[in-house]
């Protein structure tokens, strides 16, 4: 321990001298024994000591217990020296109060008795003293003693600067201990203003902690807004000379700048001051521009500090969303980083990238660095670089690079380190899946995955590709050719054989016809397999046995004998011996009928979303770059504090200096509030924002589209939807996310929907617990039937009481509407126009015609009429740029059959859409 002031203390350093001096162990303990008695004696029975002898007892006690010795004895004494005027004998008191006392000691009363004396006192440094040892107790206790002196030192005109920083960062130790220690009302306005503080470092400290309070209560500090915007453009625009003492290595207040801009995170862009906006834009322009500038130093403090400013602008470019100069700029900078010699530059400029790459507006600028990117995943010597480039590719994939992507992807893949191994063959799962226009080629993909990293493909994935195969019968017979052709690999994966068997044993009949797979030739090749594969592939291979007597009558016997041979057998395994004997009496027993009944064909599954992009989440939770849905541009209202970015949807943890993490409760990504479409235009206003607020998320609009997804969010809760349809009947999910530290009280969701439209819709919910706890997430159940047309939609209202705040209710409208019950029905143009021409009339017919409100977009207006529910049906129209829809409304009275046709006249920016509904039993 070194000396404190000049204060030798020559017995502390013999003492320590000694135990570094000690050969063994029982030396070391003897003599710190002998020193432990001594000061006992001294503290028992020398009643003048005086404050240096204290001070030097109390030191090598607290170096005894730095050993790893209890200390059972002294406190009294440290408690004492906490009275003295002396800097040095305070300043041990504290730091042994500090380290070794007990927030349940009985001293603890004399101890804030001496840190309210010294907090009042007029010496600066004794506050400083106080201050740093209730931060570093930060008990409870502390905060209810302190929460009135310390909030009126920090914002007091006659507290010392120095004094003031202190008390700005032991509120914020004190408020993550107890939030509630901030005083409200005028107190916000004082705390915020600590911004403009002449003294940086004061406002350092405030920054940290407005921060904090931030995150807690965002409406509260919006204020801080304007003031940080300014005070950060005083920093950008300063000179070396302006700020000196605070200039590191030529880089203005570096520590500062990065915590303003992650403040500024927290909001959304400031709209109703153009002023404050404009400010802030050229603040981070001016920053992009100093980083295009030729190094000051040649340092690495110097590019450290310049870079840290750097990404954390780009941070909030990408929080923000909104500047496309910007973001293609922020774009191109991150490129340059792409080829750094400094590995952690590369990785953070990969890391910003994967965000960018989420943005309708830069997306297409990340994809110029695709080559760049794809030679950095085979390239780089780092596996965390590796892994963010991987991550970026995935991030930067749409149906233009697709196949290019999945075959690097897959090429790499062969020598991927194995720690990234099975979440690449995730991402090229869903990849693949997501856009594949030709199926064949979806199929070749997967095939290829199991065979280049069968020990990491999971049950996921192989089950994905069968329920896709099994739905599109255009691709049966090329999965089971497929298939076949690499079963007679000499060395194949069992999840291969698992694949093969379950295709083969539906689709089989579909290749033999071919000498070279007829039906013996398949059987003899999967079970040349059987004996190298675990008990639960043999089981599925006796599954597809079965099968191939259904298919195949004519090698009937064989499959029989070995049925025989496995039931007969004293197997260890009872469930394979139990599956053949049964398997045996049913081929044997059931008629020709009865079998082809009993062993038909899979029916198709039901359509939803892959169960992959859960299973990749939960895999790296957090951190999943998504590519599913490039991010519409954004309204000045988009969704709250907590940037949707940052969630997941990229989702994505910074693991430098990412301090907006989305609270994203559901697993799913959290679309931002889109203007309206083209096409839910011509649907009227059945949808409404439930709220105003800036800082709630409403994705109702959204829903007419999609199924599942997060439906509306604001600061307390979140609640997503997953439902799924099946003619006039659907079922919803709710799930019901609490984002706040506290309980949700009286929560009651109550269903809004008039007794005249239940006799068309009938809706039933189930009852949820009254209590939502802090961080939890509850589903609720609502079954839905629809029994004749409706217009419009059931609303949800949620009524709940937030700890210490007043009553909530929050209506949402539920995804409801009739397009839900639509079945997509094939047609080709002779029977659509025969319809189209027959139908018409104020009661079938319906017109609109409406001005885009943005540029044409085709594929969008593709995908929109596809979520809708109806069948797209190409090249029926003679005008290629004409859509066509035709589905079947299902309803428990009858069922309607529905035309669509929307023309778009590109030149005039103006699109007619008619309906034609023609309302019989189909």
């Amino acid at each position: 321990m070194a000396p404190v002031r000049g204060d030798g203390m020559r017995g502390l350093a013999v003492f320590i001298s000694d135990i570094r001096n000690c050969k063994s162990k029982e030396a070391e303990i003897k003599r710190i024994n002998k020193e432990l008695a001594n000061i006992r004696s001294k503290f028992k029975g020398d009643k003048t000591l005086d404050g240096y002898q204290k001070k030097k007892y109390v030191c090598k006690l607290l170096f005894i217990f730095l050993l790893g010795h209890d200390i059972d004895f002294g406190h009294m004494e440290a408690v004492n020296l906490l009275s003295s005027n002396k800097y040095s004998e305070k300043q041990i008191g504290y730091l042994f109060i500090s380290v070794l006392v007990n927030t349940n000691s009985d001293l603890i009363k004399l101890i804030i008795q001496s840190i309210k004396n010294d907090l009042q006192s007029r010496n600066p440094i004794h506050v400083n003293l106080a201050l740093q040892c209730i931060a570093n107790i930060g008990s409870q206790d502390m905060a209810e003693a302190f929460s009135n002196e310390i909030p009126k030192l920090l914002v007091s005109g006659d507290t010392m600067d120095v004094v003031k920083q202190s008390a700005a960062l032991c509120l914020l130790r004190l408020f993550r201990t107890c939030p509630d220690i901030i005083p409200g009302g005028e107190w916000t306005s004082r705390i915020i203003h600590l911004l403009n503080d002449q003294h940086m470092g004061v406002v350092t400290a405030a920054t940290s902690l407005i921060d904090a309070l931030v995150k807690k209560n965002p409406e509260e500090y919006k204020g801080c807004v304007s003031l940080a915007v300014s005070r950060l453009s005083r920093i950008v625009t300063a000179s070396y000379t302006d700020l000196q003492d605070y200039t590191y290595y030529f880089v203005p207040a570096p520590w500062l700048s990065v915590k303003l801009l992650r403040l500024l995170q927290n909001y959304n862009p400031p709209t109703e001051d153009p002023g404050v906006r404009g400010r802030l834009n050229e603040c981070l322009e001016t920053i992009l521009n100093k980083a295009q500038e030729p190094p000051k130093s040649k340092k690495v403090q110097h590019s450290n500090a310049k870079n840290a400013v750097l990404f954390e602008a780009i941070n909030l470019i990408i929080h923000n969303d909104s500047e496309p100069s910007l973001l293609v700029r922020a774009c191109n900078q991150l490129g340059q980083f792409l080829s750094n010699r400094e590995t952690n530059l590369r990785y953070l400029a990969l890391e910003s990238m994967c965000h960018l790459a989420t943005s309708e507006f830069s997306h297409e600028a990340v994809k110029k660095h695709q080559e760049v990117v794809i030679l950095s995943m085979k390239m780089e010597k780092d596996v965390s670089v590796r892994q963010q480039a991987v991550d970026l590719l995935y991030a930067m994939c749409d149906r233009s690079n697709a196949e290019e992507i999945v075959q690097e992807m897959l090429n790499y893949l062969e020598t991927a380190d194995y720690s990234i191994r099975e979440e690449m063959v995730l991402k090229v799962a869903i990849l693949a899946e997501k856009y594949a226009t030709d199926y064949t080629w979806y199929v070749d993909v997967i095939l290829n995955l199991i065979r280049i990293a069968g020990d990491y493909v999971s049950e996921e994935v192989w089950y994905r590709v069968i329920q896709i195969v099994i739905n599109r019968e255009e691709v049966q017979g090329y999965a089971a050719k497929t298939v076949f052709e690499a079963l007679q690999a000499p060395a194949c994966h069992e999840n291969m054989v698992k694949v093969g068997g379950y295709i083969l044993g539906e689709f089989g009949n579909l290749i033999a016809g071919d000498s070279r797979s007829a039906p013996m030739v398949q059987f003899k090749l999967l079970h040349s397999k059987y004996h190298l594969c675990s008990s639960m592939t043999r089981a599925l291979l006796l599954s597809t046995y079965i099968k191939f007597i259904n298919l195949f009558p004519e090698i009937r016997g064989t499959i029989q004998d070995v049925f025989r041979q496995h039931s007969n057998l004293r197997s260890a395994d009872a469930e394979l011996q139990q599956r053949a004997s049964e398997y045996l009496q049913l081929s044997i027993v059931a008629s020709t009928d009865v079998l082809a009944t009993v062993l038909e064909e899979m029916p198709s599954f039901p359509e939803r979303e892959s169960s992959i992009l859960a299973v990749l989440k939960k895999k790296k939770p957090g951190r999943v770059p998504e590519n599913a849905e490039i991010r519409e541009t954004k309204s000045p209202v988009p969704n709250s504090h907590n940037n949707a970015h940052s969630n997941a949807q990229t989702n994505h943890t910074s693991s430098a200096n990412n301090a907006n993490t989305s609270s994203d409760l559901l697993g799913l990504s959290t679309p931002p509030a889109s203007q309206s479409g083209t096409l839910i235009d011509v649907l009227g206003d059945i949808y409404s924002t439930a709220n105003g607020n800036s800082n709630v998320v409403n994705n109702s609009k959204k829903f007419v589209f999609k199924n599942n997804g997060v439906l509306f969010e604001n600061d307390l809760l979140q609640i997503g939807v997953k439902s799924e349809f099946r003619q006039n009947l659907g079922r919803l999910g709710l799930y019901y996310g609490n984002k706040t530290q506290t309980a949700l009280q009286n929560f009651v969701p109550t269903l809004q929907w008039s007794a005249e439209d239940a006799l068309k819709l009938n809706v039933q919910i189930k009852a949820v617990e009254p209590t939502l706890e802090a961080g939890a997430q509850i589903q609720q159940l609502l079954t839905a039937e629809c029994i004749d047309h409706y217009l419009g939609a059931p609303s949800i209202v949620i009524s709940f009481r937030v700890s210490g705040g007043a009553p909530q209710k929050i209506t949402v409208n539920l995804p409801l509407t009739i397009n839900k019950f639509f079945e997509p029905t094939e047609m080709n143009a002779e029977s659509f126009f025969a319809r189209w021409r027959n139908l018409g009339g104020e009661q079938q017919r319906a017109q609109r015609v409406f001005k885009a409100q943005q540029p044409l977009d085709l594929p969008g207006a593709r995908n929109k009429l596809t979520g809708f529910g109806m069948q797209l049906l190409d090249s029926i129209d003679p005008n290629p740029d004409n859509m066509v829809c035709a589905g079947i409304i299902h309803t428990q009275a009858h069922k309607v059959g529905c035309l669509l046709r929307l023309e778009p006249n590109k030149q005039a920016q103006v699109r007619q859409l008619l309906v034609l509904y023609c309302i019989q039993c189909c």
